[in-house]
């Protein structure tokens, strides 16, 4: 059974145009898409549009002035301030009633789905509100990133003394300060909503430009470390962005970024002295400058978006050609092979997005063409998985197979060898791998990989055969595995493990042993398990 629309509601918005032609916009709940111009019977792609966040990209954390963390406690629903590290208890949703330019009210919901409550004796709880004020706050920006938050009934400031939360005191202080931290996976984009553009790492003259328009290539993403308050920006070749505008080998106090950070994702990257980051020039330098125009200094933070390529039997990339054709004809990757990934977790449909930004969708004659819209039925496949390749199904119950010249069509009633498409990743030569207790990592208290760190280890990908990667450690060693199924990152021989792509960032790994690699409880990465359980699923 495949979806008609899309879980957030679609709907269309017809606009006139010039020259007498009218507009189509697709959108819904979760924002509008694309622009199709209508003219003479034909649609033509406009322009590629960011989406909206998703609700997991704008959640946070918040640190109080002691370094720790605002926690929800399972235990009579309490809340602490006692946490060193950002897991899923220290997770809050901000939802936002009313935002200005300093300020907004808000509430923070944490990811068991209870509200933080301030009470009238000054005692803070989780639970459900019983007003509707209850558990409102007046969040207000504060020039140094700070935040404070202040309830709206009482008057009084969410506190912490490092260990316990209270709202006691009307008078702000330093220890009524809240530093917020993004809690969306470290591999991201940064989009300018005044250029429409994507931040990309130019490593041939070391800099950063902001003038991809689709953010389909791996010099798009950026690895954001968290550390002493500060962030740094990582490149997918390991080099950070610094102060002097320009790309270097090592992590320092020069590439150390203060960031403010706005409701819906919004953030900006500042040096401490008056230098904020924005693109500069004709050319879209991303650089330190005091006087940036429009609010061109911020940036939508994303986590990075998963972009593939497909090959056929005969090894014949699948491309976009002739505008909207859909052919394995391709002997060289191009950016017409690239497809963005998505699939929704909850249910085994895909759809895949071109670089002209229109998604595959299968039309009459059982053709497939890159002309379709997100809320269209005929946009979604259902995906089988067979060894790292995968198989598409239609939702006429079709499968895709490649015809002799080249076309891709739904034409098979049953998947055979012609119908297995070998897929591989586009735009990422390493992963960065977060469970349900953190972030894979190695540390040299414990020779084991552990799940449950707060900063992530880079595992470098080598390509072996469709869907096989051998996994390389940070210091060039491979990982090897134990008896037990446990890890080591200093092995001398590779290993193929099996990566299944199980959602738009999510995915499994088929370890060398033969089962799933999950995330103990204990906080060791272990390969034990059969079948496909919460804790085998990673989020990259």
């Amino acid at each position: 059974m495949f979806p008609v629309g899309t879980s957030s509601g679609g709907y269309y918005r017809l606009y006139s145009g010039p020259y007498g032609l009218w507009g189509l916009t697709s959108g819904g709940k979760a924002g509008w898409d694309r622009i199709i111009t209508c003219g003479t019977g034909s649609m033509d792609e406009v322009e590629w549009m960011h989406r909206h966040p998703k609700a997991e990209d704008l959640r946070i954390g918040l640190i109080s002035w002691a370094g720790t963390y605002l926690t929800f406690e399972a235990y009579k629903n309490t809340v602490t301030a006692n946490a060193k590290s950002l897991g899923r208890r220290q997770i809050w949703d901000l939802l936002v009633s009313n935002e200005q330019e300093t300020q907004a009210v808000v509430r923070l919901k944490s990811l068991k789905g209870l509200y933080l409550l301030c009470e009238g004796d000054g005692s803070v709880c989780h639970g459900q509100p019983r007003t509707s004020h209850h558990g409102c706050f007046l969040l207000r920006f504060h020039r140094n990133g700070k935040w404070t938050l202040q309830c709206i009934i009482s008057g009084r400031y969410l506190e912490s003394d490092g260990e316990d939360v209270f709202c006691n005191s009307r008078v702000l202080s330093a220890y009524h300060m809240w530093t917020p931290r993004p809690a969306l996976h470290v591999h991201v984009t940064l989009y300018s909503p005044i250029y429409r553009t994507y931040a990309r790492a130019d490593h041939g003259v070391g800099r950063v430009w902001v003038d991809a328009a689709v953010p389909c290539v791996e010099e798009c993403g950026f690895l954001l470390h968290f550390q002493d308050g500060c962030y740094h920006l990582e490149t997918s070749t390991h080099h950070f962005l610094s102060h002097v505008d320009r790309l270097v080998s090592k992590l320092s106090p020069q590439t150390a970024f203060h960031m403010q950070v706005r409701p819906r994702g919004l953030v900006a990257l500042c040096d401490g002295e008056g230098g904020t980051l924005y693109p500069q020039g004709s050319h879209l330098l991303l650089g330190l400058g005091s006087s940036p125009t429009r609010g061109a200094e911020w940036f939508v933070l994303r986590h990075f978006p998963t972009w593939v390529s497909l090959r056929s039997k005969a090894r014949k990339f699948i491309s976009v050609v002739y505008g909207a054709e859909v052919r394995a004809t391709s002997e060289c990757l191009t950016p017409m092979c690239l497809f963005q990934f998505e699939c929704d977790s909850e249910s085994p449909t895909l759809q895949l997005r071109s670089n002209n930004g229109c998604y595959l969708a299968q039309r009459p004659h059982r053709a497939v063409m890159a002309d379709g819209h997100p809320m269209e039925s005929d946009s979604f496949f259902r995906v089988h998985w067979n060894c790292g390749k995968i198989i598409l199904q239609s939702s006429n119950g079709r499968f895709l197979s490649i015809a002799p010249n080249g076309l891709l069509i739904a034409n098979a009633t049953i998947p055979g060898p012609n119908e297995e498409l070998a897929i591989r990743f586009a735009n990422r030569p390493f992963l960065v791998l977060r469970g349900r207790y953190g972030y894979v990592g190695s540390t040299s208290e414990r020779d084991l990989i552990q799940c449950n760190m707060d900063q992530p280890d880079c595992i470098q990908l080598l390509p072996c055969r469709q869907g096989i990667y051998h996994f390389q450690a940070q210091g060039g060693s491979f990982w090897s595995i134990t008896s037990f199924g446990t890890f080591r990152p200093w092995g001398k021989f590779a290993l193929n493990f099996c990566v299944e792509l199980q959602g738009s960032n999510l995915l499994t790994v088929l370890a060398p042993n033969g089962f799933y690699m999950r995330a103990d409880r204990s906080g060791t990465l272990v390969a034990d398990s059969e079948d496909i359980t919460k804790e085998c699923i990673w989020e990259f």
